[in-house]
């Protein structure tokens, strides 16, 4: 095998890790699932440890199945979940308290507060965010303020606060680094986009001390080397970048106007917009694509929180299905008569909504509706909320063609679901023949970066299709279902959102 690239992706629910002995074969995946933690409602946490431990597995896993010498890897790339937010002592290198992960809702009520201060203009121009739980900021001040000594030690530069790639490096590093790349900075409320720095004066308004902050470096930069204790070599670590984005490099998505779709635990679409970060109109969030060379690009994203785990929830709760994959085939055997819909804001509703206090529910129940029209309403959640992205995105963006809508991730193998796409969407919607583009995006950072796997214009040459769906739903059905999503959202909305569930054509 010559050359190899070793892939890291950290997710939400499992880590993994991926050789790749060019970037169209993938010869190993180790993939290991560990729990979270829900201690209160709306609490979300991780274990740093597992996170830690279930990493180096995976790394050791792939290298041992292919037999590869770990001095032949070439280099490593990390692509992981965004926003969870770890805070470590620096001199013993244990975390603080457990990492605070994305999804968690604790810090609505400071977020409230800095709203209703006049906060947020500052942030969105500085950071392209909302002001929201969501990201990395109130978690960190919420960990100072609630874990004993934290604040004062912080204060006294003991410790370091990181977003999981971070944490990953610092212990695959033996603690010699401590940086990230500008994807994840852009995700912390904490960095100036147009600056490409962190911001004193948001620091200072979210009471983070800067000290705790790492570098910020290009995101095929160099983040040092592995202790060679660790996988038997010192390999070099030469891509790093959030699962977003990586999933956008992964799907050559390079040139502005290009879209990309990512179905996981929750769901993100990216549009590339170029060199100039573009303003949303809708609410979207303007965040950094990508960093290399010192040249930044940027994107419009949207997130839904409620992905793949609404399908988790059919199998888990109700007990509908059995695995993920029979969500598809109940679906299709729904009655079309019955219009049932799922607005699956169980933990509230992101954009471009961006209401954290609405809650789940299912309109249009009658006393014949069953299994399949409620798996057809789970699945048409994720595309109805797909479609309200792409279409805000396109009334926030005209610059660049109009391509069609590229997909990955769990729920982008369901034929059934991608065909409802593209129906909902009107567009077209395209499957790659490698799956793992979140990985592939991390390992092409890295490969690049060390000179064996090709530039921008070479890779994405080797990008291919592996399938196309095309619309084929009538517009008079399309516009009737899309109305009857968007007043199911409407009623589910929160008293305290004020927003109108009028999303763009």
């Amino acid at each position: 095998m010559a050359d190899p690239i070793l892939a890291i992706d950290q997710g939400t629910t499992s880590s993994r890790a991926m050789l790749f002995s060019g970037p169209t074969r993938v010869a190993a995946i180790a993939q290991e699932e560990f729990a979270q933690s829900y201690p209160r409602p709306g609490w979300v946490e991780h274990d740093p440890a597992l996170i830690w431990e279930t990493t180096l597995r995976t790394a050791r896993d792939v290298l041992a199945r292919t037999r590869t010498a770990p001095d032949a890897v070439a280099a490593i790339g990390i692509t992981n979940q965004r926003e969870t937010t770890f805070v470590w002592d620096r001199e013993t290198g244990k975390p603080v308290a457990p990492a605070i992960v994305w999804q968690d809702r604790r810090t609505h009520a400071a977020c409230e507060t800095l709203r209703a201060d006049g906060a947020e203009p500052l942030v969105t121009e500085r950071t392209g965010l909302i002001v929201d739980p969501y990201f990395s900021a109130t978690k960190i001040a919420w960990l100072l303020d609630h874990v004993d000594g934290a604040r004062a030690a912080a204060e006294a530069g003991r410790l370091a606060f990181g977003t999981v790639d971070c944490w990953l490096i610092w212990n695959l590093t033996g603690g010699k680094v401590h940086a990230t790349d500008a994807t994840n900075a852009s995700r912390t409320m904490l960095y100036d986009i147009r600056r490409n720095d962190w911001d004193e004066e948001l620091c200072a308004l979210f009471r983070v001390p800067m000290s705790m902050l790492p570098e910020v470096r290009d995101s095929d930069g160099d983040f040092g080397t592995t202790d060679p204790g660790l996988l038997g070599a010192a390999i070099p670590i030469r891509g790093v970048a959030g699962d977003q984005q990586a999933a956008t490099l992964g799907q050559a998505c390079f040139q502005p106007g290009m879209m990309k779709a990512t179905y996981g635990t929750g769901a993100f679409v990216m549009l590339v917009t170029g060199d100039e970060p573009v303003v949303s109109s809708n609410r979207l969030l303007t965040t950094v694509a990508v960093r290399r060379g010192g040249r930044t690009r940027y994107a419009l994203e949207g997130a839904i929180f409620a992905a793949g785990s609404t399908v988790q929830w059919l199998r888990d709760g109700l007990g509908l299905i059995g695995s993920a994959s029979e969500a598809g085939p109940l679906a299709a055997r729904a009655d079309d008569a019955q219009d049932v819909y799922l607005v699956p804001a169980f933990t509230g509703l992101g954009a471009p909504w961006w209401d954290p206090e609405a809650r789940g529910a299912i309109y249009g129940l009658t006393r014949g509706t069953g299994s399949g029209e409620l798996a057809r309403a789970a699945l048409e959640a994720v595309c109805y909320q797909t479609g309200d992205l792409y279409a805000a995105m396109r009334e926030d963006y005209s610059g660049g063609e109009a391509t069609v809508l590229r997909v990955d991730g769990g729920m982008a193998v369901s034929d059934w679901t991608m065909q409802r796409l593209a129906d909902l969407l009107a567009a077209p919607v395209d499957r790659p023949t490698i799956p793992e583009t979140t990985a592939l995006g991390a390992a092409w950072l890295a490969g690049q970066a060390v000179g064996v796997w090709p530039d921008e214009e070479g890779f994405a040459r080797m990008w291919a299709r592996d399938r196309r769906f095309e619309p084929q739903m009538g517009s008079d059905e399309r516009e009737r279902r899309v109305a009857g999503w968007k007043a199911a959202v409407q009623r589910t909305l929160s008293d305290r959102s004020g927003r109108s569930a009028s999303a763009p054509e």
